[in-house]
């Protein structure tokens, strides 16, 4: 019994010790990208106002740090909202902190290589961790990421929107007054 009992618990260790070492790795998805960091972001922000989604903000974190002296690669993050998916996520107590997963933010960024990546938190594995409404809105988020990074490069290149966070996110919703985010 004693037997069994340690080699349960070793097993548990052994697992405990793979998802402490590999969860990182499940939760960020990175693609190389064919284009530089500013058209990639471009064709990502065409794609998401295709998929019918608004655009929150464009960011770049290497600017703010260049502002104070430093020397970092271009880095921009894309942030882009579907009401329609956050709604649901808001609306009940138990889901309103995830709130903090919204806008949905996409990273695009360059490699120590010199080629552009883009970076994705893994939707659709998060919200299995959440229960079964989260989990089937974020499978829909992780659909639509897939499109959002999927590029038809017969199109030229679409101009980059330079929205700040917090701005209109052009959902032409009349009068009403979009304060951004989701």
């Amino acid at each position: 019994m004693l037997k069994i009992l340690s080699s349960f618990l070793a097993g548990i260790a052994f697992v405990a010790i793979l998802a402490w070492q590999f969860a990182g790795q499940l939760m960020i998805q990175a693609y190389p990208s064919p284009y530089g960091v500013e058209e990639t972001a471009a064709r990502i922000q065409h794609n998401i106002k295709e998929a019918g989604w608004s655009l929150s903000g464009l960011r770049s974190p290497s600017n703010t740090i260049r502002h104070l002296g430093a020397t970092v690669p271009n880095v921009l993050l894309v942030e882009a909202c579907n009401p329609d998916y956050s709604k649901p996520l808001l609306k009940n107590d138990g889901t309103r902190i995830l709130s903090i997963l919204m806008p949905c933010t996409i990273t695009v960024y360059e490699g120590g290589d010199g080629k552009t990546y883009i970076g994705l938190l893994n939707s659709g594995l998060m919200g299995k961790l959440f229960g079964p409404l989260v989990s089937e809105v974020m499978g829909k988020v992780a659909a639509d990421q897939q499109k959002f990074i999927t590029f038809d490069p017969s199109k030229p290149a679409p101009a980059l929107i330079r929205k700040s966070p917090g701005g209109s996110g052009g959902s032409g919703q009349g009068g009403i007054k979009d304060l951004g985010g989701c």
